[in-house]
């Protein structure tokens, strides 16, 4: 069953079925000068419940640090629920490894709102469709269909053959499970080192008779098992616990007429949802969706923007190496289908403000620096990348010459040419920023 619909069928919606909230994007952009919503609406977040007992355990795995081969880096170290589950750091990446100086290879994205996280595909939503094919059709498809252009508002987005879906940066996993193993296994991170140093910590857990309760004693016995329940049990603590998806930001009381935007918060939502400006909402689609659900600013497709390269990543002192995302390093099954090389998944714009890495190699660590990556681009590049020895600009400059042609130029603002007058203002970008900061959870509703 689509984990969609199991969402659903976990808040008890389908009784509303019937109830459809066609709020158009552009609609909720005029909003009188009071800052109050004109058309508030009714959202449904997921239900709140005690935590079950394969949470409990989920809990006490995610904060172990002992699992890790420094014995202090443990899920939370980097996932901080202080920190909306992302980088508690100011830095591009994490450290791990034994003496946790080894650099992460991406920025560590949040583990907020991925309860409704599709699987990765490549192509327009088959959720409803029970014809499989297996990602090289999938492929191939793309190869011969056109790019739409994804404006805010339109219906673009849903039309266009790139990868969709998937957890991390390149998609690699699909379950919470999965993802929860990997970084555990990872040398650059916790360096568990093997499954059988994994299952043999866990057998001697402080925790270890929560195992015994909820499966029996022959847990134990089963090194894959074991291992697959533990991770079971952390994909469990991030769906049930409320911190993990609690939209309860300024934002989310805004939709519902409990709070009132600033005048350049108002704006910043204005031009967010321009197609003409910003066109943020093109690819963080910042409606509800008909059935009430509350935004997650994210199309879940994947996008080659053209990010400047990080000069303070180690790995980038090789200047042969490039991680090219859906194409690998990491990824390794899509990696002949090279018109996705450069593509990362697009993140949501929920709790950003919070962050101090942006994009997939953390090149940016104010939203400043994001908005003026946005603005100049293509228009003044030389403000965003690096010249060479000889002055040339050097754009696109982290991914190989033979793979530009995949980058983003259609959707706005990146249609513009150079010494084109750029599509947003200071004074927009700071109003744009003033919007994005109404996304932080945590908001308190005035009485």
């Amino acid at each position: 069953m689509h984990s969609r619909t199991l969402w659903l069928l976990g808040a008890g919606l389908l009784s509303l079925a019937g109830a459809v909230f066609a709020v158009e994007t552009q609609g909720l952009a005029e909003a009188p000068l009071s800052g109050v919503n004109p058309n508030p609406v009714h959202l449904y977040r997921p239900a709140v419940a005690p935590l079950s007992a394969m949470a409990l355990l989920g809990k006490e795995i995610f904060y172990d640090a002992s699992l890790s081969s420094s014995g202090s880096l443990s899920c939370g170290s980097c996932h901080s629920p202080d920190h909306a589950y992302g980088p508690p750091n100011d830095g591009p990446v994490m450290l791990g490894g034994a003496n946790l100086a080894r650099q992460g290879a991406r920025a560590v994205p949040s583990l907020t709102y991925l309860e409704r996280q599709p699987n990765f595909s490549i192509g327009p939503d088959k959720a409803d469709d029970d014809n499989i094919i297996d990602l090289a059709q999938m492929a191939k498809l793309g190869q011969q269909a056109a790019r739409t252009t994804k404006t805010a508002g339109g219906t673009g987005a849903s039309a266009n053959i790139v990868p969709q879906g998937g957890l991390f940066w390149d998609g690699r996993a699909d379950t919470l499970q999965d993802q929860a193993l990997l970084p555990l296994l990872d040398p650059n991170e916790m360096d568990g080192g093997s499954a059988e140093i994994v299952a043999d910590k866990l057998r001697r857990a402080p925790y270890v008779q929560r195992f015994i309760e909820l499966f029996g004693a022959g847990v134990l016995r089963n090194q894959r098992l074991l291992i697959a329940e533990a991770m079971f049990a952390v994909a469990r603590y991030q769906v049930e616990e409320p911190s993990f998806h609690p939209y309860t930001s300024k934002y989310d009381y805004w939709l519902e007429g409990k709070a009132r935007l600033s005048e350049s918060e108002l704006r910043g939502l204005q031009l967010f949802n321009d197609p003409d400006k910003a066109n943020c909402a093109g690819c963080h689609t910042s409606a509800p969706t008909r059935d009430g659900l509350p935004p997650l600013f994210t199309d879940h497709q994947y996008e080659a923007l053209g990010a400047p390269r990080n000069a303070s990543l180690v790995a980038n002192r090789d200047p042969n190496y490039f991680d090219l995302g859906v194409c690998g390093p990491q990824r390794t099954d899509v990696a002949e289908q090279t018109q996705y090389c450069g593509m990362f998944l697009t993140p949501t714009l929920r709790n950003t403000a919070t962050r101090h890495a942006f994009f997939h190699n953390g090149v940016f660590s104010t939203l400043e620096q994001v908005m003026d990556f946005y603005d100049f681009r293509d228009t003044n590049p030389e403000k965003v990348f690096r010249r060479a020895a000889d002055g040339s600009v050097q754009k696109y400059d982290d991914i190989p010459q033979k793979y530009h042609a995949n980058v983003d130029v259609t959707d706005p603002p990146f249609d513009r040419h150079l010494g084109d007058k750029p599509a947003m203002t200071d004074q927009d970008m700071a109003d744009i920023i003033a919007f994005l900061k109404t996304l932080t959870d945590g908001y308190k509703v005035e009485n």
